[in-house]
């Protein structure tokens, strides 16, 4: 096969999908904002698609609810929540959502002669520490969870997030599952009145805490975890077993996901059934306006996912994030045609 040929036989393979209907002048720049849990690997991708494509994907990573925020405004061409809107907040701004890749929320710590995945914790122990109610390491509620280790006598320095974060959404969405304590104290949601702690902002604030501080237990999207080496513990699952963070047991957990009979692709993903299920999973999405007053640049928005989703799944891979099985992305597909249109009421794609 001459060069040339093979060429071209590779640059049709990674085609994207989809064909974008209208013409217009294309955006050199597309700019998001919000979740920080999804920072990692959309930062991967904007790298790789500018070397590609020549356009700029500009992220501002300042948690869900400013991506919420910012899209509701106009100020974005897309937002980012680890929160999905249900349906009927989704009409009400005249937005659809969509996930890109799938992800675990881990707890970190720093606990002097503790390694990673030493520590166990079940659900009802974590929300307790995240009550304040169990204050020292060796508190026989955490003893009786690690036999096999000896915890110090020293306090436990509470990190969570200051911001309005999807990050936090899904762990105390979780928390509330676990524990009917927390949910009535506390609850769940991008924000909540924390009973102990302090805060940091974005993924990077509570990774950068717990870093420094010893004694301490935060929680972070795994791609912080392994970026800046932090220790993190089993989780006792929902069918009693303790599992490790990684992509084995975020897949465990995204197999139940049914994006198909779920409207708007409303869909949560914590204490999901299955042995090797990690139980704080989640989903990511995007956010975009149905009605695009800027139609060329909703087309290189949906251009980028689209790319995303054809080419960027290895690097989500290696940055332990679970891609989207190629017929949710289909499904994804459908409904930007079905949904996205410009003024005129046209479709955006083909």
């Amino acid at each position: 096969m001459n060069s040339k040929l093979k060429q071209l036989i590779i640059g049709i393979a990674t085609a994207t999908a989809l064909s974008f209907a209208g013409a217009g002048h294309a955006a050199t720049t597309i700019t998001g904002a919000g979740a920080t849990f999804p920072y990692p690997i959309y930062a991967k991708w904007a790298e790789a698609y500018k070397a590609q494509t020549g356009v700029k994907m500009n992220y501002q990573s300042i948690g869900s609810g400013g991506g919420i925020k910012q899209i509701t405004a106009k100020t974005v061409d897309f937002g980012a929540s680890d929160m999905p809107l249900t349906p009927e907040k989704l009409d009400k701004g005249g937005l659809m959502q969509f996930p890109t890749v799938i992800g675990g929320v881990v707890p970190v710590i720093n606990l002097a002669g503790v390694g990673t995945g030493a520590l166990k914790l079940d659900g009802a122990t974590l929300a307790s520490i995240y009550l304040g109610k169990i204050t020292k390491w060796n508190d026989p509620a955490v003893a009786a969870l690690n036999k096999d280790i000896r915890l110090p006598d020293e306090n436990i320095t509470v990190v969570h997030r200051s911001d309005g974060s999807g990050t936090t959404f899904i762990f105390t969405n979780y928390l509330s599952k676990a524990s009917p304590e927390w949910k009535s104290a506390v609850g769940e949601g991008t924000a909540v009145s924390w009973k102990a702690g302090t805060g940091g902002k974005g993924n990077e604030g509570v990774a950068s805490y717990v870093q420094r501080i010893k004694g301490s237990i935060g929680y972070v999207e795994y791609a912080y975890a392994l970026q800046n080496r932090m220790n993190t513990v089993q989780m006792k699952n929902r069918d009693g077993n303790f599992v490790e963070p990684g992509e084995t047991s975020f897949k465990a957990a995204a197999g139940n996901a049914n994006w198909e009979a779920a409207p708007g692709f409303y869909e949560i993903l914590t204490d999901e059934p299955g042995k090797d299920s990690w139980p704080i999973s989640g989903a990511t999405f995007i956010l975009m306006h149905k009605m695009q007053e800027d139609a060329a640049t909703a087309r290189e928005v949906l251009k980028f996912f689209d790319w995303a989703y054809a080419n960027g799944g290895k690097l989500a891979s290696e940055l332990d994030y679970v891609p989207l099985p190629e017929n949710v992305q289909n499904l994804i597909r459908k409904a930007w045609k079905d949904q996205i249109r410009d003024t005129s009421g046209s479709s955006l794609t083909k």
